[in-house]
Order: C-alpha cells, then structure tokens, then sequence
C-alpha cells in the first residue's frame, strides 16, 4: 500500500477521497526513498492529511510510477523515472498561473498609484523601463488620456510562435501600444514585436524618413530602435583610482605570459557558461601547445533566483569546469578559474583591464553591456600603465578581442567582433583560436572601431536620443480630441478630429426637408453591409430602404462601390431608380433602364498582360490568396492567408507590380488585405466629382450631399467634398454631410457607429420629408 505522502506527490488523486475509507496506512511497510516527508509540514495541521491546491491535475494510467520489491516479508518500493506516467511532471510547472498574473497587475497598479501622485499631466513625460511594468502605459492612459508615454524594453521580445500561446498576450500587446514611444534594443526585437501586431492585432506598420510607427486608433505609436549605452565617466573614474591600478598590477603579475580569456557573467540558465568551457575544453583538447598558455576566468555575479533550475546550472558548470581542470591542469596552472560574486567595480575593472579577450557567450540575452565596457577599459590601459610607471618603450596600441554571441542585442553595434553561434562548441573553439592568434594590428583596428562607436553612443546619447523622439511623438497630442474605449486592460484611447462628431436623425433632418435636389451617395461593403458578414446580398431592410429614396423624385440615390458591374446590378435588381457606380467609378449608371457609362480613362488594359503573371507568382507562393479580376482593375486578396505572411507578400508584390508596370497608365494600390492595379486616376473621389457636374449640367445642382463610406477608398470622396467646400470657384452645396462608420479618424466630418446606425439613418431620412399621415411614410414604418 502507498503512503499518503505518495498519493498526494504523484497528484492521482485528493487523500480525502481516501480518508473515509481507512484503508491508507500512514506509511508504507518497508522502505520507500524519497518519500519520507512529514504530513503534517505539508498541511499546517495536526491531522496529518495534506492540505490540496484547488486546481489540479488527474493522471490517469493503468500502471503506477513506481517499481516493487520483495525483501523477506517485507516490500520495498521507488521511482520508476523511464515511466512517461512520472515524467510527464515536468511539464506542468509552465503552465499559466492565474494568480501570478492577477499579482503582476496588482504590481503595476501600485506603480501607476504613485505616478498618479507625482504627475503633472499636462507637462510632464513618462518613460517607462523594462518587462516588470509591461501593463503600466494602459493603468495611465485610462488614468490620463492624453500623458507623454515612453516606454522601453531592456530584454529580448519573443517570436510570435512563442509570444502568441500566452493568454494574456492582447492585454500585453494593447498596453505597449497605450504608449507614444516604444523604445527597443535591437530591430529583431522590434520585429518579433511589430509581427505579434499583425498577427494578432491585424495591425501594419509603416516606415516613414526614418521612423517606424503604427496607426492604432488614430494615434501614431513610433517604435524605436537604440541600443544603450555605458557610463563612460564612470568607468573612466574607477580606472584612474590607486586601488585599481594596483590591483592591475597584482593580475598581470598573477597571469605573466598566459594569455587571459575573461567571461563575466550572470549566474542564469540563458548565460551560456557550461557552453563557454566546453568550446575551451575543445579547444585545448585540438591544439596542445595552448595547454598551460589559456586561461579563462569566469566572474559569476550572484544568482537573482534559487531556483533548481538555477542550481543545476551551477552544478553543471562547476562539474564542467572541475572536468576540464583536472584533464588539463598543471601544477601552477588551472585553465578555468572561477571567481563568485559578488564582485566589485573596481575589481571588474581590474580583470577587464588585463584581459586579452572577452567572450559573451549567452544563447538569449537582452542588450548585455559587457562587451562595452570591457573595450573602455582596454582603452584605458594607457593611463593604468602611467599610473604604474610601466610605460616601456611608448605608448602601445590599444587592443582588445570580443567574441559575441549573435543572440544578445550588443551583437549587432560591435561590427568589429567575432559572432558565433553559442550552441557551436567547434565555432566557439574556432573563435577563441582565431582571438588568441590574431595580430597585433589586427586587435587594435577592432578596438578603435568598437572604442568609436561605444564612446559618441553612451548612456547620455541614449537617454537624449528617446527624450527627443518621445517629445517628437506627443506633438499632437493637443491637436486631437480623445475617446476612451474598452474595459480593463483592453482600455484604449481613440485620436480623432476635433471637429467629428456623430450623426443623427435630428441633426439631418431639417436640412433634407428644406432642400430640394439631394444627392445621396453610398458605399456598400462595410457601410450598407457589415464587414463580417458572410452573405453579402442586400436584405430586404435594405432594398426597402433604398427604394424609398429613390421613390422621392428630389433624391438621387447612389451605390459607390468597388464591385463589379455584374455583381451590383444583380443585388440591386429591386431597385429600378438607384444609381450605382462600379470598380470605383469606371461603370456608371444612373438608374436600371439606363445603359453602363465608362469614366472616359484609358481603355488600353494590355498591362494586365504583365500584372497576372506576378500576381499568380505570389498567389501560389502564398497559402489562401487569391486574384480577383474587374474588366478595369485586377486585385490581389490576402485576408485569408496568414496575416504576418501575407502581410509581408502583400509589400513585396506591391514593390514588384510598380516596379514592372512602371510605364503603364495604372497606380498600385494596398489597401486592407488587397494590393489592387487600375487605372490612373480612377477614385470614388472622381465619382462625386463627376456626378456633381453632370447635375449641375441638368440645372439639377445639388443642394444637399450626403456621402457615406468606411474604408480607405471611401476616404477619396470625403477628400473630394472638403476640397469642393475650399473652392470659391465652385457653386457652393448649402448642406454637405460626409460621414464616416465607425470611430476612427477619417476626412470626413460625421461619424456613425456600425451599419445598422447607417440604415436607422435612411429610414429616418425616408420618413422625414413626407407628412406622417402619408401612405408613403406608413408603408415605410410596417415595411421596416
């Protein structure tokens, strides 16, 4: 029988369920090692019956863990550790903890209190450092909408296949974009940062002079590519100090005629020390005349954990270590020497100084400023040796070695380092070789490029470099009006027009009832029809509506849209007096009986002859894409393929369609999840203008507009009106309402909410000129 020491270890199930039954001794007969622990330590009772979390995990097997033993009369049991059923522990310990999440926010609620106290909104800037307060910018944002938010983080960001499996990744990636300023070591961590938004935000970003920034909710959130800097003052202050100099002193008597090899490293499973002393270990093992020559010291600060997984570490670079002095050792000489923290300034300072190469080794690291200030101590030597009146024959060149792990963000600013894959023990090896026989001139051109760079790059160069790009990005803050939407942690502010506001019934009315030759224009998609929907026919709600419209003989009524001819007059067969415009006005018509109109641009369309097979290049390159073909335009669709991936065709293919149709008579357009080629200058914005105009050529001049859209094609009426009311040539439209759907910045100066608003409109505006008594107006009220 196991004890209920074993039962509650190996989680099968609750002692509890046991307990009514009597039938679990307290301890087993016999022996059973690694189980001896004391019940009563574990529950805080005096029952003895463990004290069982709420949330558990029930393995179920047809075979326990654990192998018996017969010794007389007695059983003696242990651990079966090949048995899957035991193994499978170990992966239980990464699971998401609730708790310690909701413990985080609390943290970071505690910081945003003490902010709260101290700031002044209105002049103050916020910079916000490192992974520990990754929640921060959403807690003051809602608190103040409109603060300078900066925010940088000093560690690695990881690739959306990892970054996505966690569950609170949206709260994680909407509270960095709460920020005016996101500040990053490295572009690969930016780009593990920028592909997570599209992935799973559905976000772009876009390089502009320089700068890389994102449009969330109107807002421009810039992100920032800057290593750190060291203190270069500083170390210089500890380099000309007595004690330091003689410690100098005490090394290079210490390691006289062996070349020094110097690791400084955090004691942390990602440091790749174990891995630094193999490729040593090989590389004495290679060349036999480096053996009582090398020597490696490794300075290990204090572990921030106690961890086990800190422990085996440990125990493994010890062990590795102990392996290699004991094979290579001499007397007099241990080719690895370690030296535990912590350790003093002065005292790094000191081993930097007389070291010959330094070799970061991490297999993930964040910046890792080691490297750097190893290279400005190197160039101190200068004033070591004048302080120790060992200045010889003149002054020497400077010189200095790094070898540099390429996953560690200080990689790619030291273009004179040896870079090497840490998980490589022969390139490692290789490296530490090459450092060991490389010339004189050689060291010493490395140096003085790295000792450039480190020394007009420090921490003063840094720190101005983000206050001046944080200043930049909350230019206008003040040229904004600021909504606040969302709960908790999905809190997000939306940047819009302070003139934008939202349209209504009553606001409309007045003008419609007063004027008497209204045009009504309307996008279809998005606008007419949610975007989601599946079946994009019209309803009956909307033919209802649109032919009430267009039954008053004052309105003319029409659909704008980018479809084809084809689909648009099949959908809108109900409705004999609508006018539609297709593939963005190249195809209109004014009502049902009236013939297809052609814009009058060019209808030479032997480009598609070069577009099709560059498209059909990407189509097949890319997994769910497709091309969809207009007798105008051909469009490339993307919205079903993977969203980084096809995010990253979709610029390719637009780069390659200019580049190829570079003397053609067509623009190249992305637009969200399409790259389309049609004809120069075809809009909607050439549509309002061209229906305007024939009007007015009618002695129909228009005296109420109202236009109504959601996308970016959309946004060139709405550009097409506001130019129309700027020019005093033009006869002025007395009423003119353009209208966007949905809160988000755009050119026009309404805004409604979804389309369903979009349709409460019309019906409002279907009823609003005709008495209440009428037929028209009851028939529209039953029929709605």
């Amino acid at each position: 029988m196991l004890s209920r020491s074993c039962l509650g270890l190996l989680n099968l199930v609750s002692v509890d369920d046991y307990t009514g039954l009597g039938r679990v001794p307290r301890v087993v007969t016999g022996d059973v090692p690694e189980l001896e622990m004391n019940a009563r330590e574990k529950s805080g009772s005096d029952d003895g019956v463990w004290a069982v979390s709420r949330e558990r995990r029930i393995v179920v097997a047809n075979q326990l863990p654990i192998r018996a033993f017969r010794e007389g009369k007695k059983w003696r049991f242990e651990w079966d550790k090949d048995s899957l059923v035991l193994q499978l522990k170990d992966g239980q310990g990464a699971r998401f903890d609730r708790a310690q999440w909701q413990a985080y926010v609390l943290a970071n609620r505690i910081f945003a209190d003490k902010v709260t106290e101290v700031i002044n909104p209105d002049e103050d800037y916020v910079w916000v450092h490192d992974y520990h307060l990754m929640i921060l910018p959403t807690l003051l944002r809602k608190r103040f909408h409109r603060v300078k938010l900066g925010f940088f983080l000093h560690n690695t960001f990881p690739s959306s296949e990892i970054y996505r499996t966690l569950p609170v990744r949206e709260e994680i990636l909407r509270a960095f974009l709460n920020c005016d300023l996101i500040g990053f070591h490295t572009f690969d961590y930016a780009r593990h940062f920028l592909s997570c938004c599209s992935r799973m935000l559905g976000m772009d970003y876009e390089s502009k002079r320089g700068y890389i920034g994102l449009d969330y909710y109107g807002r421009n959130v810039t992100v920032k590519i800057l290593p750190a800097g060291i203190h270069m003052g500083l170390l210089e202050t500890v380099l000309s100090l007595p004690q330091t100099a003689s410690r100098v002193r005490e090394l290079r008597e210490q390691y006289e005629g062996r070349v020094l090899i110097l690791g400084l490293d955090d004691m942390d499973l990602f440091k790749g020390i174990s891995l630094k002393f193999l490729a040593l270990g090989k590389l004495l093992e290679v060349d036999e005349s480096l053996r009582g020559r090398v020597v490696l010291v490794q300075i290990l600060n204090a572990a921030r954990s106690r961890g086990k997984d800190i422990q085996d570490v440990k125990s493994e670079s010890e062990a590795i270590a102990r392996e290699i002095n004991e094979k290579y050792g001499q007397p007099g000489y241990q080719p690895i020497v370690f030296v535990n923290g912590p350790v003093s300034t002065q005292e790094k300072a000191a081993y930097y100084a007389v070291s010959d190469c330094c070799v970061v080794n991490a297999v993930r690291d964040g910046m890792n400023l080691v490297p750097y200030e190893y290279t400005v101590c190197r160039q101190g030597t200068v004033a070591l040796d004048k302080a120790l009146g060992d200045q010889g024959e003149g002054e020497k060149p400077k010189q200095s070695v790094i070898i540099v792990s390429e996953f560690i963000g200080c990689s790619p600013s030291l273009s004179g380092a040896i870079r090497v894959n840490p998980w490589n023990i022969d390139e490692v090896a290789e490296a530490m070789n090459s450092a060991i026989t490389m010339s004189e001139a050689e060291k010493h051109l490395r140096h003085e490029k790295h000792y450039k760079y480190i020394s007009s790059h420090d921490v003063a160069y840094w720190a101005r470099s983000f206050d001046q790009d944080l200043d930049r990005a909350c230019r206008e803050h003040y040229s904004k009006r600021y909504w606040g939407v969302g709960l908790g942690l999905g809190f997000r502010i939306v940047a819009l027009d302070p003139t934008l506001r939202k349209l209504s019934v009553d606001h409309i009315a007045s003008a419609y009832r007063g004027s008497h030759s209204r045009l009504i224009l309307l996008d279809y998609d998005g606008t007419m029809m949610p975007q989601a929907s599946i079946n994009k026919t019209p309803s009956r709600e909307v033919i209802s509506v649109l032919n009430y419209l267009c039954s008053d003989p004052e309105n003319m009524v029409f659909i704008v849209s980018g479809r084809d001819k084809d689909c648009l007059s099949k959908w809108f067969s109900p409705c004999e007096k609508l006018g539609l415009s297709a593939e963005h006005g190249y195809f209109t018509r004014w009502s049902k009986d009236s013939p297809w109109e052609t814009c009058g641009l060019t209808t030479d369309f032997e480009w598609k002859m070069i577009a099709e097979p560059v498209m059909a290049l990407y189509t097949e390159a890319t997994d769910g894409s497709f091309i969809e073909h207009k007798e105008s335009a051909m469009v490339w669709h993307h919205q079903e393929a993977d969203p980084y991936f096809g995010s990253c065709q979709a610029k390719e293919l637009l780069d390659h369609l200019e580049s190829v149709l570079a003397n053609e008579p067509v623009v190249v357009i992305r637009g969200q999840h399409i790259v389309e080629v049609k004809p120069q200058g075809l809009s909607k914005g050439k549509v309002v203008e061209d229906l305007i105009s024939s009007m007015r050529s009618k002695g129909k001049s228009p005296d109420f507009l109202l236009c109504i859209g959601d996308d970016r094609s959309d946004e060139d009426m709405f550009e097409s009106i506001a130019r129309s009311v700027s020019n005093p040539v033009l006869p002025t439209i007395s009423n003119m309402f353009a209208c966007t759907v949905g809160l988000k910045p755009s050119m026009a100066k309404y805004y409604l909410e979804d389309s369903s608003e979009v349709i409460k409109l019309l019906e409002g505006l279907a009823t609003a000129s005709a008495p209440p008594s009428s037929v028209t107006s009851q028939e529209l009220r039953g029929a709605l």
